[in-house]
């Protein structure tokens, strides 16, 4: 049964950048589609990013231009590159995945089987 594993977390100043990576532990297969998610305290979570083995990306319309998806297939990882972080970026972020394959990278939370322990962001000066 494979496993996503968040990293890249931390306590960054704003206007700083972080790089997080969710890789697959205790699997072979592929994925189709990965995707980031966060949750802030108090609020619900939410779609952040997702990208398709194909390189097809979806990025919430709520963010601005300031995160960046993507994917290496061969290493089954995916990153979450946030600039510019803002105290409102605060969240744990979640890695999400699933092993069918979608030409769109716009998913709901549901069509996602795995799910990461999540890594938090920490926006502080």
């Amino acid at each position: 049964q494979g496993q996503l594993v968040e990293s890249g977390g931390g306590l960054v100043q704003p206007g700083g950048s972080l790089r997080l990576s969710c890789a697959t532990s205790g699997s072979s297969f592929s994925f189709g589609v990965m995707g980031w998610y966060r949750q802030a305290p108090g609020k619900q979570r939410e779609l952040v990013a997702s990208i398709t083995s194909g390189g097809t990306t979806n990025l919430a319309d709520s963010l601005e231009g300031r995160f960046t998806i993507s994917m290496d297939n061969r290493k089954n990882t995916a990153y979450l590159q946030i600039d510019s972080l803002k105290p409102e970026d605060t969240a744990v972020y979640y890695c999400a995945a699933t092993r069918r394959r979608y030409t769109s990278a716009r998913l709901p939370s549901s069509a996602y089987e795995y799910w990461g322990q999540g890594t938090q962001v920490t926006v502080s000066s």
